[in-house]
């Protein structure tokens, strides 16, 4: 017998095949109890873990979720909910922002996830994920039309917010640090970014 080495294929790198879900799979596999006691989100056919809390994070979406109810009313603020991505996007990703704000509560909400052009400000608060949200959560967003969707930068204690959504990305993110003000485009509201963030 042979104790030749294996050599690596021609061209390179080998590119394993991953299995990619589609939404109807997805829901399939929620509507069976597949997922009992877990939290996927649904990105670009990716099932990407929402169980990871940790307190800084906790904190930082009670501080924030308390910001938004002293301007918004209650029923109009989600809560790690999906909303749905733009036609290209909605067979393979259902994302779920960790606080959005409903431009008005539909009727028709009871039979389908608000899409994004429904939606006045979606926050996405970020420790491990933070360069997935600010690239591919942040297209998804833009291509989905949410007109303004915010980055609560935790590692580097900041906000980054980004407006004025394209079909690919948003035309204009600025961010602002601890002492900065940060006004909502849709609403006469303002907040300290410090007041965002948890205690270091």
């Amino acid at each position: 017998m042979s104790a030749a080495p294996l050599l690596p294929p021609q061209g390179g790198v080998e590119v394993l095949r991953r299995k990619r879900f589609t939404r109807e799979e997805f829901d399939r596999l929620i509507q069976s109890g597949f997922f009992d006691g877990q939290r996927y989100e649904l990105i670009d056919g990716e099932l990407i873990d929402k169980m990871g809390q940790n307190p800084p994070r906790a904190v930082a979406i009670r501080l924030a979720l308390a910001w938004l109810v002293s301007v918004f009313k209650p029923n109009l603020i989600q809560i790690q909910l999906p909303i749905e991505a733009s036609p290209a996007d909605r067979g393979r990703s259902l994302p779920e922002p960790d606080l959005a704000i409903l431009a008005e509560d539909k009727p028709e909400f009871t039979k389908r996830f608000p899409r994004g052009d429904e939606i006045l400000l979606a926050i996405e608060v970020s420790d491990t994920s933070v360069s997935f949200d600010l690239s591919r959560k942040a297209a998804l967003y833009a291509a989905a039309g949410v007109p303004e969707y915010w980055v609560l930068d935790l590692p580097r204690r900041r906000l980054v917010v980004h407006r004025k959504p394209s079909e690919a990305s948003y035309r204009l993110t600025r961010w602002f640090a601890e002492e900065d003000m940060v006004t909502l485009e849709t609403r006469a509201a303002m907040v300290r970014v410090g007041d965002l963030l948890p205690p270091e």
